[in-house]
Formats: structure tokens, C-alpha cells, sequence
């Protein structure tokens, strides 16, 4: 049986996706771009992006009751690699102690001309 996860706080799917599903206690969070709800636009430079798509999965988890803590793997696309070290360094204060899993990958593009999109699967 598989539940939906919608958070307010971050933001909707700009296409026929949920932000994320639960499925026998994991959780699946769909890619998330830098959109910050609030005002709707996207964040500008690598570093706020990052934390942005961060904040925006934080969200959604804390919607299915679950913390960054939960994450055991995550994907990140980066239009440019280039931008790998900034966003690593912010991506290394979302979590404590052991990191998950993660695979990186530089793309040709991505939705909206967003430089980072973050996607996790978090286990209760």
C-alpha cells in the first residue's frame, strides 16, 4: 500500500508526480528544484539552491514525520559540475553524523533552469 506525502511548505509538482510517496516505511521524495514557496521564485547562485532544495526536502519529510536523519540515499543533479564543490558544502550541513548514500550527476539541463535538483529516499 503506498500513502502520498504533500507538505504546504514546499513546493507542488509542476507535473503529474507527487513530492513524495510512502511505501512499507520508506519514502520516496520526488527531485526537488530550489522554489521557495513563499515568494515562488527560484534561488539564485549554486549555494542557495542547494539549500533550498535541501529545505524543501526537510519539508516534505517532516510531513511524513521522518527528519533529514531518515535519508539513506540521495541523487543530485547539477547542471554544471563544476558547481559539485558548493554545493557539497552545503549539502554536508544537512546531515549529522553518517551521511547517506549518494550518487551525483552532472545533466544537460534542468526543469525551469534550475542549477541543482535533489531527490532522497528516507526509511522509517
Amino acid at each position: 500500500m503506498k500513502k502520498v506525502i504533500v507538505s504546504e511548505k514546499a513546493p507542488g509538482a509542476i507535473g503529474p508526480y507527487s513530492q513524495a510517496i510512502e511505501a512499507n516505511g520508506m519514502v520516496f521524495v520526488s527531485g526537488q528544484l530550489p522554489i521557495d514557496t513563499v515568494t515562488g521564485n527560484m534561488a539564485t547562485g549554486i549555494e542557495n539552491q542547494a539549500r533550498q532544495s535541501l529545505e524543501n526536502i526537510r519539508h516534505i519529510l517532516e510531513a511524513a514525520g521522518l527528519t533529514m536523519g531518515h535519508v539513506v540515499k540521495t541523487t543530485v543533479y547539477l547542471s554544471d559540475m563544476a558547481a559539485f564543490a558548493d554545493m557539497n558544502k552545503v549539502y554536508a550541513t544537512y546531515f549529522d553524523g553518517g551521511f547517506p548514500a549518494r550518487s551525483a550527476f552532472a545533466v544537460k539541463e534542468l526543469p525551469k533552469g534550475a542549477s541543482v535538483e535533489i531527490e532522497c529516499i528516507a526509511v522509517r
